[in-house]
């Protein structure tokens, strides 16, 4: 062995840091407030956690690797197909697949930016390029995303609602998009904050897809169904897409306890959207507050806001910190704000409310 050679990676992972998930950060008398990860304040349902006991006394085999059943419960509550469904290790996991399926070198990914994070990472890594298209208005721009669309181009990104600033898509724009698109390009629509939306000028990605082949729907069980810990998501596209990310699956990658959570979840869907209701309700209590206090806070449609801060993001941050209390900063940007309880969005509200602001 050559003195001061090691193995060779990929040049690629030079360039970019690995995915960094919102912190939890404690205050005074140990307080802790995390609201930088979007996730459901509240735990399963009676019913999703007797799934979950009930599905430990069978972790010494196997789960099922083509998720038969969890394929068939999201086929029969959302009417699709089964053979239009692929499932993963969240809506994360399924774009990690759809992008192994679809990025090769010369391939072209198009995205808006700021959108999710993960976006440029899993891109980089399925050897394709990004091309990313400045949000305008802190939402998607769908004139200058399709102007990015070049020959090379494999799948357009539309995050909707966008995270990290939640601001959304309307129907009639959506569609004179995609009616632009060529056909051998794929549009996946990124939902994974759909049961929070409440503009009915929204598309349902789920009803949109249906005619239009070239056109996928992401979405997630970590949300609005409170599984964030158990990973899982699924993608609904026509079967030539649908079965071209389940041959990137990795072999067993959603556990049998998360399929059982998800089953049951669905199941319990009555209860789980009563809970959303509750994050619309204060989602609309906390951007109202912001506002009288004078913040610059876009409409949402998520369970988060984004609080516009420029220059201030990362001393923002930091004081919210100091108070026990974490968010997601973009710096430079804003910060992206979970809706938690009542009290969490409060001690939130406190903050922002005494915070020195210089615009």
């Amino acid at each position: 062995m050559v003195s001061g050679q090691s193995p060779r990676f990929r040049r690629v992972l030079d360039q970019f840091a690995p995915y960094q998930p919102g912190r939890r950060v404690s205050g005074p008398g140990g307080r802790s407030v995390k609201l930088s990860s979007n996730e459901s304040p509240f735990g399963p349902l009676p019913s999703v956690t007797e799934a979950i006991a009930e599905a430990v006394r069978g972790v010494n085999r196997y789960p099922d690797n083509g998720a038969a059943d969890l394929i068939e419960a999201i086929a029969g509550r959302f009417a699709v197909p089964p053979e239009h469904i692929a499932v993963g290790c969240g809506s994360v996991g399924v774009t990690q697949q759809l992008l192994e399926a679809a990025g090769e070198p010369g391939a072209e990914v198009v995205y808006a930016w700021r959108s999710f994070e993960a976006y440029p990472t899993l891109v980089d890594l399925s050897a394709a390029t990004s091309v990313r298209v400045p949000l305008k208005n802190e939402t998607h721009d769908l004139n200058a995303l399709s102007q990015a669309i070049t020959p090379r181009t494999r799948v357009v990104f539309v995050c909707n609602p966008n995270n990290p600033t939640g601001t959304v898509v309307h129907a009639a724009a959506l569609e004179r998009f995609v009616d632009q698109v060529p056909a051998d390009c794929l549009v996946v629509l990124d939902e994974a904050y759909a049961e929070y939306v409440r503009d009915p000028d929204v598309p349902d990605g789920l009803v949109f897809y249906r005619d239009r082949p070239n056109v996928a729907v992401l979405r997630t069980f970590s949300k609005a169904y409170g599984l964030a810990g158990l990973r899982v998501g699924f993608m609904v596209a026509h079967p030539a897409v649908a079965g071209a990310v389940r041959k990137t699956m990795l072999p067993f990658t959603v556990n049998a306890i998360a399929q059982a959570a998800a089953i049951a979840s669905l199941a319990a869907e009555g209860e789980l959207l009563e809970r959303v209701a509750m994050v619309v309700k204060e989602r609309a209590r906390v951007r109202d507050e912001l506002l009288a206090q004078g913040w610059t806070v876009p409409p949402t449609e998520a369970n988060f806001v984004w609080l516009r801060l420029a220059e201030d993001t990362q001393d923002f941050a930091q004081a919210c910190e100091r108070a026990g209390v974490s968010v997601r900063p973009f710096a430079g940007e804003g910060a992206r704000i979970s809706i938690g309880d009542h009290d969490d969005n409060d001690a939130l509200l406190d903050i922002a409310r005494a915070y020195p602001r210089r615009h």
